[in-house]
């Protein structure tokens, strides 16, 4: 039973059970480089689908399919990113905050592109928000394609893959399978969380700051 601590659409349970994996390789493709992904549970989504391969729970599907698949999903999305970056991304720094947009956002993955060069286009991969704009700005920068492309498949393979294999090893450890529920209550809540504390920072912001 999907669990009410915030959205459905935050819930990763209620994700996996009512879209299977066509909707998690969604999730991924559009928090990886849909402009409009940034809400979206990433990590807490990929750890819970481990933890349900493991448990046998909506999932009947191989690890290594899954893995190959959420990989895949996240490089697609980057490269989604990094094309729409490069043609429209210019015009996004002038773009007014919206309900969905805010310039503090992509302002922060330039300042974190900036600080890790290539290696942000891996690194981004696990920090939410960032991952989702930060393909964004390396299209916008002029990026070679080349060397974007190259950090953009470690990144994906890594991430994708590494966080769902992680979810699938705890999901052995006896604890955790015989206290499921309780753990993906706990994903829910960390899911959550950072939307809960960004909402809070932004209502407490004065009028027309970004930060």
């Amino acid at each position: 039973m999907p669990l009410a601590l915030g959205p459905s659409f935050l819930d990763p349970e209620y994700l996996i059970s009512t879209f299977g994996l066509l909707g998690i390789l969604a999730v991924v493709f559009a928090e990886s480089g849909l402009l409009i992904g940034f809400f979206l549970p990433g990590d807490s989504l990929l750890f819970t689908t481990g933890l349900l391969i493991a448990s046998d729970r909506y999932l009947h599907l191989p690890l290594w399919l899954v893995c190959l698949l959420v990989a895949m999903a996240a490089i697609l999305g980057d490269q989604v990113g990094y094309v729409f970056g490069k043609r429209v991304g210019p015009t996004l720094f002038r773009r007014p905050n919206a309900r969905l947009f805010k310039q503090s956002n992509l302002t922060r993955a330039r300042d974190f592109f900036r600080t890790y060069g290539a290696r942000s286009i891996v690194l981004a991969r696990f920090v939410p928000v960032v991952r989702t704009f930060t393909p964004i700005v390396a299209g916008t920068s002029h990026m070679h394609y080349r060397t974007f492309l190259t950090y953009n498949v470690i990144g994906g393979t890594i991430w994708g893959s590494g966080v769902t294999v992680l979810g699938f090893l705890l999901g052995q450890v006896a604890f955790v399978r015989n206290n499921i529920e309780v753990i993906l209550v706990a994903i829910v809540a960390v899911s959550v969380l950072p939307i809960a504390i960004e909402l809070i920072r932004a209502r407490r912001r004065p009028p027309g700051a970004t930060r």
